[in-house]
């Protein structure tokens, strides 16, 4: 079925030169999306696998699934026997009797939908827990080649809307699926049992039904891929604007911007209409054939009572009605059922291939635990390529001695942050060692590693939380005075101390609410405070102003002694001290020396 294009309505427009980027934003987006079967019966059992944990629950669920699955056709049945029994007999007792029984099997069924409405919702939500915190944790542990190619909007659509699409596949879609085919399945056995003619006129409805069924699946599934495509397609698109806001004001760029996102909506928009219009055409054709059969019966049974000779009792073709009522009724429920399963399915298929995607690299099994380092650094011939064909170092070779400053200069791109990544162990070089005090950093755990090492970046990132906490993360246990005297050596503390709660300053999201040069001399104090044997700056001064900059030269002397430093950075005073200044250009190192061999009076390499 083809769908008309939603009405024109007024939008920004992309602007003419916005094109090449639409076309290039798109070619990449269907690049990154698969097509596959959304209905699955492996994706089913995966995700009931995360019901295990709680057996018990799901077991009573299903308890109450078979319960609530008799309990509608038996009230049926109540009906059936009292009208052909004390109603046709004037039995008024009796009648009162059948009645006092049909209503307190009747709040039994409501008892039991209660719990198991209940029971889904903890399960579900128990469950969805686990795979949440599950799809967290694989992130964790995910190198940092994945995020450099992975959108964050296109993770975060996993964890948020994916995920909720498989809670109420798990929670609603299974159980009440399960409750109307018991109640289909029931209901024909009973209505087999007391009249087989009426039953065979059922049964010509199945083959209509089941084509009907089959074509909405076909139909329904292929939207809901699409539907689910679409959305993760606006959820990364609005992260990538939210936090390129700057650059998108700064070159005026918001109505290209925002045509661009409104073609994205527009489309989420007519995949929905379409899925609509699917609906829209099988549900009312499985309806109305099931009223049709329910006309053909009223026929026949009609037939069967009013002969001379009736081949059934009134009260027979009054509880096949009941059930029949019972037998067709839930198919269009299970239709709507179905669609919603379609989004858990595909919600199911994203989840599930981001839990299959492996890190680009483990720690070899036979990796260590890397003992208290002297602080030896040393490349030997290192080669690193992000993507294949396109290396980023040539055969790098380096030493660095315990307690030395290590300077890494030269043009933006030449290798300079990479070679810090290699050493960090944030990727692994494709030829060549890096060794840490003799060992090679594949044979050594990296978060034993990382515990002797401290990072501070150009964009430093902080937490949201308060500056105690965020100064604390490399060393939890340390106490407040710990914090101050880290902060103090680094002649801060006053700083620190200014904010208007001082070390309880609440910062926001990525640490708004302080300056770039506030926030750099947070990451410093955490730097000091974690005691790394390893110390990396990667453009970490670039944000100081001259008065700050000037004031902690002193305590980055304080910072670096001791320790084996790396300093990428381009202003010369950070630098000047360095035992050592190597030249990086186009994935080599190309010349090498002190700050007085290397620069000449104008200040040139």
């Amino acid at each position: 079925m083809t769908t008309a294009p939603l009405p024109d309505r007024p939008r920004p427009g992309p602007a003419p030169e916005g094109e090449p980027l639409r076309k290039m934003m798109f070619a990449t987006i269907e690049r990154m999306e698969h097509d596959r079967a959304p209905l699955s019966l492996g994706l089913i059992r995966r995700m009931m696998a995360y019901t295990r944990p709680h057996a018990r629950l799901r077991n009573k669920l299903l308890a109450m699934v078979v319960l609530r699955s008799i309990q509608l056709p038996l009230l049926a049945g109540t009906i059936g026997a009292v009208i052909d029994g004390p109603v046709r007999g004037g039995d008024v007792p009796g009648i009162f009797l059948g009645a006092a029984a049909f209503a307190g099997l009747a709040l039994f069924t409501i008892i039991t939908l209660h719990f198991r409405a209940r029971w889904a919702l903890m399960l579900g939500e128990l469950a969805i827990r686990d795979l949440r915190e599950a799809v967290f944790a694989h992130l964790q542990r995910m190198t940092m080649g994945f995020f450099h190619r992975t959108k964050a909007g296109r993770i975060i659509s996993r964890i948020t809307s994916d995920v909720e699409a498989m809670r109420v596949g798990v929670q609603d879609v299974l159980f009440v699926s399960l409750v109307n085919l018991g109640q289909m399945a029931v209901a024909a056995v009973l209505m087999a049992y007391y009249d087989w003619m009426l039953f065979a006129v059922v049964l010509l409805l199945v083959p209509v039904l089941w084509v009907l069924n089959v074509e909405f699946r076909r139909r329904a599934s292929r939207q809901h891929r699409t539907i689910q495509e679409s959305f993760s397609r606006i959820t990364s698109t609005l992260a990538e604007s939210v936090n390129g806001i700057r650059v998108t004001q700064g070159f005026v760029r918001e109505d290209v911007n925002a045509g661009l996102f409104a073609e994205l909506v527009a489309d989420h928009s007519r995949y929905n209409v379409g899925l609509a219009r699917v609906q829209g055409v099988f549900l009312p054709l499985l309806e109305f054939n099931s009223q049709l059969f329910i006309a053909v019966l009223l026929v026949v049974g009609g037939w069967q009572i009013l002969r001379d000779q009736p081949l059934v009792d009134l009260g027979n073709v009054v509880m096949f009605f009941f059930l029949a009522n019972l037998f067709f009724g839930p198919i269009g429920q299970l239709g709507l059922q179905y669609d919603r399963a379609m989004a858990a399915m595909a919600g199911a298929e994203r989840v599930f291939g981001l839990l299959d995607t492996p890190p680009d690299w483990t720690d070899d099994p036979q990796a260590e635990d890397l003992p208290a380092i002297a602080g030896r650094v040393e490349l030997r011939d290192v080669r690193f390529a992000y993507t294949p064909n396109r290396p980023v170092l040539r055969g790098v070779t380096l030493t660095a001695e315990p307690g030395q400053m290590i300077a890494l200069v030269g043009q933006s791109g030449g290798g300079k942050s990479t070679i810090v990544n290699l050493i960090a162990k944030f990727y692994l070089a494709q030829a060549g060692q890096v060794l840490i005090d003799g060992r090679d950093i594949r044979l050594i755990r990296s978060d034993s590693l990382h515990r002797q090492m401290g990072i501070v970046l150009q964009q430093n990132f902080l937490f949201s939380g308060t500056i105690m906490e965020n100064i604390r993360l490399g060393r939890p246990e340390a106490t407040d005075d710990e914090v101050r005297q880290a902060a103090a050596s680094l002649d801060c503390l006053d700083l620190i101390e200014s904010l208007s709660d001082g070390f309880a300053t609440v910062v926001g999201e990525r640490g708004s609410g302080l300056s770039l040069g506030q926030r750099q001399l947070v990451c410093f104090t955490r730097a000091m405070l974690a005691d790394p044997r390893i110390l990396i700056l990667d453009e970490a001064t670039s944000s100081i102003d001259a008065v700050t900059e000037a004031r902690i030269q002193k305590a980055l002397a304080t910072l670096f002694a001791g320790r084996t430093s790396f300093v990428v950075a381009h202003r010369l005073s950070t630098i000047r001290k360095a035992d050592s200044i190597l030249v990086v250009d186009d994935g080599r190192i190309v010349r090498q020396g002190r700050y007085e061999d290397l620069f000449a009076s104008n200040g040139t390499a």
